[in-house]
C-alpha cells in the first residue's frame, strides 16, 4: 500500500445535548392569576352577548316567538310529513293536508271549550254565590268571626275596583294582549306553511357559508334539533293527554261543571313540566270546591295526586326518556329563567330549548361524540 492510498476515515461525534427553552418571560397575564382574569373577561364578554341577543328576543317577541312555536309544530309534524313525501305526495299538497288537520284539531278543541263554558257558566256562577254564602255563614261562627257589615265592606272594596279606571285600564290591556295574540297566531300560522313546505330548502340554504367539517357539524345540530323538538312535543302531548283524559273523567263523573274546559287546561299546562299539572289540579279542585263542596273537592284532589303519580313514576320515564335527558334541577332551573325572561310562553318554551341545547352538546364532534367539557372523565 502506498503512502498516498486514499482511506475513509469515519469521525465519530458525541450527540449534542437538547438545548433547553428558554423559559417564559413572566407577565402579569400568564400567571394564574392573568389566566384567571383572562378567562373571567371571555366568560363576561359571553354574558354580554348573550344578554344582548335575550334583550332582542324580548322586544322582538311578536316575531321570535311565533317563528319558535311554527319550529317546534313542524317538528312534531316532521314524521307525517316524510311519510307523506316517501308516498311521493306532492309538497304543496302534503303541507295543506298537515296545515288544516292541525287546524281542525285546534279549531275543534277550541269550539268544545267556548260550547261547554258557554252551557255551564250560569251553573257555575250560582254554585259560587252558594258557595260563598256558606262561607259567610261559616265565618260567622269562628272565634274571628267577619261581621256582616265588614263582609259587605269587602264586596264593595271589590265592586269599585271592578269599576275603576285601573280596572278598566287592564281591561283595555287585555284588549292589546288579544290583539298582539292573534297577530302572532296568523305570523305563526304563515311561517309553520313555510317551514312544512320548504324546510329543508331553508336549512340548505343557511348552511351555504359552511363546508367540510362545519358543514357536517351544522347538519347534526339541524337534525338533532329537530329529533329532539319533535319528541318532546309528541311525549310532551302523551303525557298530557293521559292526565286530561284522567283528570276530566273523574271530573266528569264526580259531576263537577266545566269538565271539559278544565281537562283541557290540564293538557295545556301540562306542557309545563314539575308544576303545571298541579297548577292545573289545584284549579280543579277549587272548581269542584265551590261548586260540589269540600267533599268532592277532596277526591278531586286525591285523583290528581293519583294522575300526577302515575305519570311520573310510570309513563314518563318511558315516553320522555329518548327525548328530554335532563336533571330536574336543570328542568327546574330553566323554567325559572324562562318565566322571568318570557313568562308563560317562556316557561312553555324553556325546556325544549335546554333540551336542545344539551342535545347539540352530545353530538358537537360526532353523532356519538360530544363537546369535550361534556366527555366523561375516568381516573387512569
Amino acid at each position: 500500500m502506498g503512502l498516498f492510498d486514499r482511506r475513509q476515515i469515519v469521525v465519530h461525534r458525541e450527540p449534542s445535548a437538547p438545548q433547553k427553552d428558554a423559559p417564559a418571560r413572566r407577565t402579569q397575564w400568564n400567571d394564574g392569576f392573568g389566566r384567571i382574569a383572562t378567562r373571567s373577561i371571555q366568560i363576561i364578554a359571553v354574558l354580554i352577548v348573550v344578554g344582548v341577543l335575550v334583550f332582542g328576543m324580548t322586544q322582538l317577541s311578536l316575531v321570535v316567538i311565533p317563528v319558535v312555536l311554527a319550529l317546534i309544530l313542524a317538528a312534531a309534524i316532521n314524521p307525517l310529513m316524510r311519510w307523506m313525501r316517501s308516498r311521493r305526495v306532492p309538497d304543496i299538497l302534503a303541507t295543506w293536508l298537515a296545515l288544516l288537520s292541525l287546524i281542525v284539531v285546534l279549531g275543534g278543541i277550541g269550539w268544545l271549550i267556548v260550547n261547554a263554558v258557554r252551557n255551564q257558566w250560569g251553573d257555575l256562577i250560582s254554585s259560587a254565590q252558594d258557595g260563598i254564602l256558606q262561607l259567610q255563614d261559616e265565618l260567622a261562627h269562628l272565634p274571628f268571626a267577619l261581621s256582616t257589615e265588614q263582609f259587605e265592606g269587602m264586596q264593595k272594596a271589590i265592586t269599585t275596583f271592578l269599576t275603576s279606571s285601573q280596572f278598566g285600564s287592564g281591561a283595555l290591556a287585555g284588549v292589546s294582549a288579544a290583539t298582539g295574540f292573534v297577530t302572532g297566531l296568523v305570523l305563526m300560522i304563515v311561517v309553520l306553511f313555510f317551514f312544512l313546505k320548504d324546510g329543508p330548502r331553508i336549512w340548505e340554504f343557511l348552511l351555504r357559508p359552511f363546508e367540510g367539517e362545519h358543514y357536517a357539524r351544522a347538519r347534526r345540530i339541524g337534525d338533532k334539533t329537530v329529533t329532539t323538538l319533535g319528541g318532546y312535543v309528541r311525549g310532551t302531548a302523551t303525557v298530557a293527554a293521559v292526565d286530561a283524559i284522567g283528570i276530566g273523567v273523574a271530573l266528569a263523573i264526580l259531576q263537577v261543571p266545566l269538565a271539559l274546559p278544565l281537562a283541557v287546561i290540564v293538557f295545556l299546562s301540562s306542557f309545563i313540566p314539575l308544576v303545571g299539572a298541579t297548577v292545573a289540579g289545584i284549579l280543579a279542585a277549587l272548581v269542584a270546591l265551590v261548586a260540589n263542596g269540600p267533599g268532592v273537592a277532596l277526591i278531586v284532589i286525591i285523583v290528581v295526586v293519583a294522575v300526577n303519580q302515575l305519570e311520573g313514576n310510570f309513563l314518563q320515564p318511558v315516553v320522555m326518556a329518548r327525548s328530554l335527558k335532563l336533571h330536574a334541577l336543570v328542568i327546574l332551573l330553566a323554567l325559572t329563567i324562562g318565566t322571568i325572561v318570557g313568562g308563560i310562553v317562556g316557561a312553555v318554551l324553556s325546556v325544549p330549548i335546554a333540551a336542545v341545547a344539551w342535545g347539540i352538546v352530545t353530538i358537537w364532534n360526532g353523532p356519538n361524540e360530544p363537546a369535550w367539557p361534556a366527555k366523561q372523565k375516568r381516573p387512569e
